[in-house]
């Protein structure tokens, strides 16, 4: 049945081939599927367009291009080197809907950037929690020698008059790295009041904008450091200028212990930045005081020129303090886009 009809098909095509005009002509899809019987398959189809029309190269016009508006000179070919580039590219030639290959714009209306909060760091957070763990590890390993401080730190040896503490290796080193989170608070804490009263258009990113804080603070205790170790070693004897030194380490210590809990409730909880500030200027002036006592129960207790440790103090502390808070705002300045 199936080689009938095709002997039935091609008998047609034959007959339909010798029924053509001895003139050239161009046959179409649609006067060659017009021989095939109606039962014709598609493939059979496919077979008698492929054997009657053949593809033939296409040659295009080469006549000028006529449509111009009259009156005006015919357009020019894009392919010539010599035209302008406002020629060969019209206004809409970058845009992404014209192109698309090249990825376009975002679907809808971009909504408001989420601002940029320290809580939302994966850094800062990190280190948080690592000052939560160094506080939890140092009050642990050195609980007996921060108990000691705390009882006798007014307390006044009547033979030499000093307040004697033996301190061991590993309890230097906690105090030194809880001093480091202390300028490591104080960095974070001089940063919500610079986010609050002059905002966040610096010029650099927030990782440099802290890390420039904390090495300014760091240099501050060094310098104050340094400047009492000689003025102590040049009116005072080497013990008693030892003894203060460990005071002021555990009191700087102590500093960022006690800070670190309202610079976390700062961070996550957002609380009102004027409250941080206060506490923070509290934190201050207590381990300020506490230093003016400590310094004259070394130094002035019995001294008949006791009204000096005001000098003393002012020069020492207060100034010191000062220049650091000035320095801190001229590098805002400098930092800060000024629109």
């Amino acid at each position: 049945m199936m080689q009938q009809q095709t002997d039935t098909l091609t008998h047609t095509m034959d007959t339909a081939a010798t029924q053509q005009p001895a003139a050239h002509h161009e046959l179409t899809p649609a006067e060659v599927l017009s021989w095939l019987p109606r039962t014709a398959t598609p493939a059979q189809m496919d077979s008698a367009i492929r054997a009657n029309i053949k593809p033939c190269k296409i040659t295009w016009s080469q006549c000028p291009d006529t449509l111009h508006l009259p009156g005006w000179p015919a357009g020019k070919s894009y392919k010539k080197f010599s035209l302008p580039q406002y020629y060969k590219e019209s206004f809409f030639a970058k845009d992404s809907l014209f192109h698309p290959e090249l990825r376009g714009g975002r679907l809808g209306v971009a909504g408001t950037p989420v601002p940029y909060t320290i809580a939302n760091d994966d850094f800062f957070v990190s280190i948080l929690l690592g000052g939560f763990v160094l506080i939890m590890v140092a009050f642990t390993q050195s609980k007996g020698f921060f108990m000691r401080q705390v009882k006798k730190f007014f307390y006044t040896n009547h033979s030499d008059n000093t307040t004697v503490i033996p301190e061991t290796s590993s309890e230097i080193r906690f105090q030194v790295a809880l001093m480091i989170q202390t300028c490591l608070m104080l960095a974070l804490s001089f940063f919500f009041y610079t986010r609050t009263r002059i905002g966040e258009t610096f010029m650099i990113e927030t990782y440099q904008v802290i890390a420039i804080y904390v090495a300014v603070i760091m240099a501050y205790f060094l310098v104050k450091t340094a400047l009492s170790w000689v003025v102590n070693w040049t009116f005072f004897g080497s013990k008693e200028n030892l003894q203060i030194q460990k005071s002021n380490l555990f009191v700087a210590a102590t500093e960022g212990v006690v800070l670190f809990p309202v610079v976390m409730l700062q961070t996550f909880f957002e609380m009102p930045v004027y409250f941080t500030l206060f506490y923070v200027g509290l934190t201050i002036a207590s381990a300020k005081i506490l230093t003016l006592c400590k310094q004259f129960i070394i130094f002035f207790s019995k001294n008949s020129l006791s009204f000096q440790i005001i000098l003393y103090f002012c020069a020492l502390e207060i100034v010191p303090l000062l220049m650091l808070w000035g320095g801190l705002t001229i590098i805002n300045g400098y930092l800060k886009i000024n629109f």
